[in-house]
């Protein structure tokens, strides 16, 4: 039998002998002991194969039949159907579910417009003279596109079919390219827009917008954490990640590029520039040099257009105070006294006669606030002193603001950076900036429109998917990729995940409820709070167990079984569900590199050369697992890593 088998045999019998080393003696057992005893089954059936929606649904229902029957045996099977019934209408009815199948749909739409191939074409020779540059450009080609797309398996696939083979025969090594493709191919559950996020926050009561503006630096780290490992492995030791030659960094130029590099520069600017003025462009079309000019031109644009918005934002005029009406009511304070001292009535309302309302004995008789029509005409009407006020807050606020130091520092660093751009500018360096506008910029562009909407409010989850679905179609549509088998194979496997994930909702709804009648949680709650626990050795407690708890399960399950066992206890401790779910998301990316279940393992194992075992392919994931046990360390160390962003944004 082989060794993944005998693992995962291991792991249940501990599950099972936990359960019955920890349970008391069947005479003494409560309602809440069989709470925990359905949550080892439900972990055993899962390993064992069984749907994990239908298990959730199946043992939910059968043990809250159990905890009814308890109280009234008359009316537990209508009280369990009822459950199930109320349970599945409040997942049908959370909003926040809308956003899963439009975001799936837009990354089948995105898997099959077949930008995968190019994308890395164009990263790799971007990275040529990098250490390990294939291998880092399968990082970030496998971050890009899982982002874009968050279906690990498609991913870890489409790289398997494509960079495997090219990092083998550049003679690296099997567990370095393994680990590469899976690590680089899990990142598209904690980028945004994560289906992971989705989830936990219906799960959790957690703005899914704070998630995403959350997740957005922790994984960007985990992400260069990834590439650091890579440059230093093929530093220390290049017989793993040989050095790309000089032959494959070679970038074919198109005719008027040789031309123009040969008669006139290498450099792009002066040699279009003098092509377009000079006389030696006769076998060279116009129309091609300046189109190729304005693409050059495109980084110089980018920086002034961005650079013109946040000078314009930051010496916007101040807005303009409403200060006047307070200094025309100062300046008209005396009039008023005066007409209120005379008792005169406003619009025919008279003061009461003395017989009626009286002050309190002991306290001295307080002038009724009144004022004649006229009065109140002439304090509409501002004195010269309020006029010359609100003239000179007016001049004031015309007036731009004087630019902070942080920008002019920010300008000059972009016209140093612009600066050695041009200066290293080639024609090859022209050809892979044009393969890159065709691939990567086009990912680039949607995913941060996408998610800028979200984070900076614009739009909902749901409305930024709806979005993202349009430019997924658009996408597919620009690369010729846009057909009738296309639509439907995209529709047909969005409403299987969705389908999916929302049988999952259900089952855990179930399957929630019924734990709290038979009072697991309770239980739970006794037992963590007896420990007298500080929140650091909670949450190193929390993370371990979802650490661990990502060898036999996936992150579906780990999500929507144990995080409504986490969650309650988080208010004793002083955490954050925000932050408690951040650290949680990174944990779960261990839940597609631990095996048994490590799934994306499985998934390049499906495509690889039959000479790459799974235990190479295992050795491989290792490492990228230690650095995402390290990127938890350090994201609790320093919590503003994910947790500035939404108190920016979201004060």
């Amino acid at each position: 039998m082989k060794k993944e088998v005998w693992f995962g045999l291991t792991i249940m019998a501990l599950v099972v002998l936990s359960a019955f080393v920890l349970l008391p003696a069947p005479s003494e057992m409560t309602n809440g002991h069989l709470g925990l005893l359905m949550l080892a089954l439900v972990v055993v059936a899962i390993m064992l194969g069984f749907p994990t929606a239908f298990t959730l649904m199946g043992m939910g229902m059968i043990f809250a039949w159990i905890a009814y029957k308890s109280q009234n045996p008359d009316l537990a099977v209508q009280q369990t159907l009822d459950l199930m019934v109320q349970r599945a209408y409040s997942v049908m009815s959370n909003d926040v579910l809308i956003s899963i199948p439009l975001f799936v749909f837009m990354g089948y739409l995105i898997e099959r417009a077949n930008l995968i191939e190019k994308l890395f074409k164009s990263m790799h020779l971007a990275m040529a003279r990098l250490p390990g540059s294939l291998a880092v450009a399968t990082i970030v080609t496998c971050a890009i596109f899982a982002t874009a797309t968050g279906i690990v398996g498609a991913v870890v696939t489409l790289m398997g079919l494509l960079a495997l083979p090219a990092m083998l025969r550049a003679g690296y090594s099997v567990q370095l390219s393994a680990g590469a493709i899976t690590a680089g191919g899990c990142l598209g559950i904690l980028i945004p827009p994560s289906v992971m996020l989705i989830v936990y926050g219906a799960t959790a009561g957690v703005s899914v917008v704070k998630l995403y503006a959350g997740a957005f630096f922790p994984g960007l780290m985990l992400a260069t954490l990834y590439v650091l490992y890579v440059v230093i492995i093929a530093k220390w030791k290049p017989h793993m990640a040989p050095p790309m030659s000089a032959e494959d960094r070679i970038v074919p130029l198109p005719a008027f590029a040789q031309v123009v590099s040969k008669d006139i520069s290498n450099n792009v600017l002066p040699g279009l520039i003098g092509a377009i003025k000079g006389k030696r462009n006769a076998a060279v079309p116009m129309r091609e040099l300046l189109n190729n000019l304005v693409i050059a031109l495109l980084p110089l644009l980018a920086v002034a257009a961005i650079m013109g918005t946040i000078y314009f934002k930051v010496t916007a005029p101040l807005p303009v105070e409403t200060v006047e009406g307070v200094v025309a009511m100062g300046g008209e304070l005396s009039d008023s006294a005066d007409s209120v001292e005379e008792g005169e009535s406003i619009s025919g309302l008279s003061e009461p006669e003395e017989d009626g309302l009286k002050q309190p004995p002991g306290t001295e008789a307080a002038p009724v606030a009144a004022a004649p029509a006229a009065d109140l005409a002439k304090e509409a009407t501002p004195s010269p002193a309020a006029a010359a006020v609100t003239a000179d807050a007016d001049t004031a606020a015309a007036e731009r603001q004087d630019a902070p130091l942080s920008f002019w520092i920010g300008l000059a660093s972009c016209a140093v950076a612009l600066t050695l751009f041009y200066a290293y500018f080639s024609f090859a360096r022209l050809e892979i900036f044009k393969m890159l506008l065709g691939s990567f910029f086009p990912l680039a562009i949607m995913i941060l429109a996408v998610l800028g909407t979200i984070v900076f409010g614009l739009a909902t989850p749901t409305e930024a998917a709806a979005m993202g679905s349009l430019g997924g179609l658009l996408l597919a549509a620009a690369y010729r990729r846009l057909n009738y088998v296309v639509l439907r194979e995209s529709v047909y496997l969005t409403a299987k995940t969705s389908a999916m994930v929302c049988w999952l909702f259900v089952g855990s709804s179930i399957f929630s409820a019924a734990f709290a009648l038979l009072g697991g949680q309770e239980i739970i709650n006794a037992w963590v709070l007896g420990m007298d626990l500080t929140p650091v050795q909670f949450m190193i407690l929390a993370q371990v167990v979802i650490f661990l708890l990502g060898w036999p399960l996936e992150w579906t399950e780990i999500i929507v079984i144990f995080m409504p066992i986490f969650i309650p206890l988080l208010p004793h401790f002083g955490i954050d569900p925000l932050f408690f779910g951040l650290l949680v998301a990174l944990n779960l990316q261990t839940a597609f590199l631990s095996p048994p279940v490590a799934m994306a393992a499985f998934y390049l194992k499906g495509v690889s050369p039959p000479h790459v075992t799974l235990n190479q392919i295992f050795a491989g994931m290792l490492p990228f697992m230690a650095i995402q046990v390290f990127a938890i360390v350090l994201l609790y160390m320093f919590p503003a890593i994910g947790m500035w962003l939404p108190e920016v944004l979201y004060k």
